[in-house]
């Protein structure tokens, strides 16, 4: 009997050992999602006090990251400090990629975040930093500035964010036609440049600036959007009459790409509003609804009190 609880013990042994090690797997995978679940409130999630001091202090270290790359494109600086400054941006560089991984790591599908606007952003924004071992790219660090986009969610500024996106909405409905108009001012343009080029390059008074037609062209396209750098003037009558009438041309052509964007910003808010005066009037039906069905379960609970 003795030598049958023996054996009885060394077979129950292994089980107790497997099911301590189920236990303790089943014990450390509920201690990973829990650990995980924690870091996503403080990541992902702004409403928290810790989500929010979080994202408070990742502003302030790209703010700083950012400050760090212009100073160290000033020689004077570069010279005193480039070292100290080259070590902080190292170092925010690695907490960059530990926030980058951690963001990979916390989410369900990670793929959807690596592929996404802002899993891009954050994957160019630490890339730089390791490149400079096989190409200078440092000054591309200043792409970090494009995640304080995120100080919209972080201050609630949710009119800003739906007024970005009726622009965004707006602009891809104009683009046909902002093509088609950029089109017809680069036809525009090569014509000018071609005419000043006979009036005022070798074929005519062969003026400085209008030596050739990419040249000539090049003073029509500075000319057409109002910069006017001045390093090519023409200098005939026909050449400045020709020029006055391109400068006051240019004014008309930038408000054409106003007008179309402003008519399609328009068109979206007029679209809008009938939809949130229908949602109005819905809420409004709802809750007369509401009402009667409270007047009518009052109702019935009167009469059951008073048949008892």
């Amino acid at each position: 009997m003795y030598f049958g609880m023996i054996q009885n013990m060394k077979y129950f042994l292994p089980m107790k050992n497997r099911l301590n090690k189920i236990l303790w797997t089943l014990k450390s995978i509920h201690n990973n999602i829990k650990l995980k679940n924690k870091l996503y409130q403080i990541i992902f999630e702004a409403e928290t006090p810790s989500g929010k001091m979080f994202d408070v202090i990742l502003l302030i270290s790209i703010v700083l990251s950012v400050i760090c790359v212009s100073l160290e494109s000033v020689d004077s600086i570069s010279l005193k400090y480039g070292v100290l400054l080259r070590s902080l941006e190292w170092i925010f560089t690695i907490l960059f990629t530990i926030e980058y991984f951690l963001r990979i790591w916390i989410i369900k599908n990670p793929f959807k975040y690596i592929f996404s606007f802002w899993g891009i952003v954050d994957f160019i924004a630490i890339l730089p930093t390791y490149l400079l071992f096989i190409f200078n790219l440092q000054f591309l660090m200043i792409i970090r500035v494009i995640r304080l986009i995120r100080l919209f969610r972080i201050l609630h500024l949710s009119s800003y964010i739906r007024g970005g996106q009726t622009m965004i909405i707006a602009l891809r409905k104009s683009i046909p036609k902002i093509v088609v108009f950029l089109l017809t001012v680069l036809l525009f343009v090569i014509v000018i440049g071609t005419i000043m080029y006979i009036v005022e390059g070798p074929l005519g008074n062969n003026t400085e600036g209008f030596e050739n037609i990419p040249n000539s062209i090049y003073w029509a396209i500075v000319t057409l959007t109002t910069v006017g750098y001045g390093s090519a003037v023409p200098v005939t009558a026909f050449g400045k009459l020709f020029a006055s009438l391109i400068m006051l041309l240019g004014y008309g052509i930038i408000a054409v790409p106003t007008g179309i964007v402003a008519s399609s910003v328009s068109r979206i808010e007029t679209q809008n509003k009938p939809v949130d005066q229908t949602t109005n009037s819905n809420l409004k039906n709802v809750s007369n609804h509401i009402h009667e069905l409270k007047d009518d379960l009052d109702r019935i609970s009167r009469k059951i009190d008073s048949l008892k």
